[in-house]
């Protein structure tokens, strides 16, 4: 193969019989990816419109739902291109920007989970303090930071991978070490230091709700809650990424299928519904909305 073309060939019939089932899995993944997209951008499009749903807590939902849009916009336009393809293939500089796009989108969503826990607890630790702390200049410095540090940080070892793809530069390149080093502080930035201090903000969470009356605790269950569980999801599948990819374990390769599927599917199609079902205002939209058209 010429260097200078350095064109990338993937293979993905590996897990599946992709030649029997062309179809039926495009139809699958096509479905999937709607749903994804109409969901999604249905619940961002209520928070929007509706005034009263105008509150710091809805704006982080509508952001992490926002973030799976273009999250899975970056994952299955190509992948339901190589499923009708014969030869699945990439070039290098688009391999690596799908690469730098699905880990920076990836980092987003932790840290906009970060961000959620932090304002649930504002909102039930200092309900006092909770309209001067959340205030609209710093939900948007960290709307921002969730954003743009991932983006920062990973733009870094992205261009390198790109420099140093040319035969010509491969002396000036850095060594892997400092890569590692770099690849080790970018996952404490965004997943570490994240974990711990969800862990604190919940914890605070759980005494005030235990000193506290049934009702604060109702509530605090009633907001926590989707919170909790998109979160537990995530984490798991973060460090699944983490265990198999980055230490390269020999995992089998239809627990691969299974997890990497979730990854793609699960979390950005039902993220929505859980927040959908369990968010009372935003169900409450729903159900206008949906009643509306039923009877038009």
């Amino acid at each position: 193969m010429d260097n200078n073309l350095n064109i990338t060939y993937i293979t993905i019939d590996a897990y599946v019989e992709l030649d029997k089932y062309r179809f039926v899995y495009f139809v699958i993944m096509f479905t999937a990816y709607i749903l994804i997209i109409c969901s999604n951008s249905t619940i961002v499009c209520l928070i929007v419109i509706h005034k009263n749903l105008h509150e710091p807590m809805y704006i982080f939902i509508a952001a992490l739902l926002l973030n799976s849009v273009f999250y899975s916009t970056a994952l299955y336009p190509k992948i339901l291109f190589d499923v009708l393809s014969e030869k699945q293939i990439i070039s290098y500089l688009a391999c690596v920007f799908q690469y730098y796009v699905y880990y920076t989108l990836a980092a987003s969503e932790f840290l906009l989970l970060t961000a959620m826990s932090y304002d649930r607890y504002v909102s039930i630790c200092k309900p006092l303090q909770y309209p001067t702390i959340m205030r609209k200049t710093n939900i948007c410095i960290l709307l921002v930071v969730a954003w743009i540090l991932p983006a920062g940080q990973f733009a870094v070892p992205a261009a390198v991978i790109i420099f140093c793809n040319n035969q010509i530069y491969k002396l000036f390149c850095v060594p892997s070490r400092p890569i590692t080093v770099f690849g080790v502080l970018f996952l404490l930035n965004v997943s570490v230091f994240p974990v711990f201090f969800i862990l604190f903000t919940y914890t605070r969470i759980l005494i005030i709700c235990y000193h506290s009356s049934g009702e604060v605790r109702r509530k605090a269950a009633q907001t926590c809650l989707p919170h909790l569980m998109v979160l537990f999801n995530y984490f798991f599948l973060l460090t699944y990424d983490i265990i198999t990819v980055r230490l390269e374990t020999d995992f089998p390769k239809t627990a691969r299928l299974v997890m990497t599927l979730q990854l793609v599917v699960y979390n950005p199609l039902f993220n929505p519904i859980i927040y959908g079902l369990k968010m009372k205002e935003i169900c409450k939209h729903l159900k206008k909305l949906f009643c509306q058209d039923s009877f038009k």
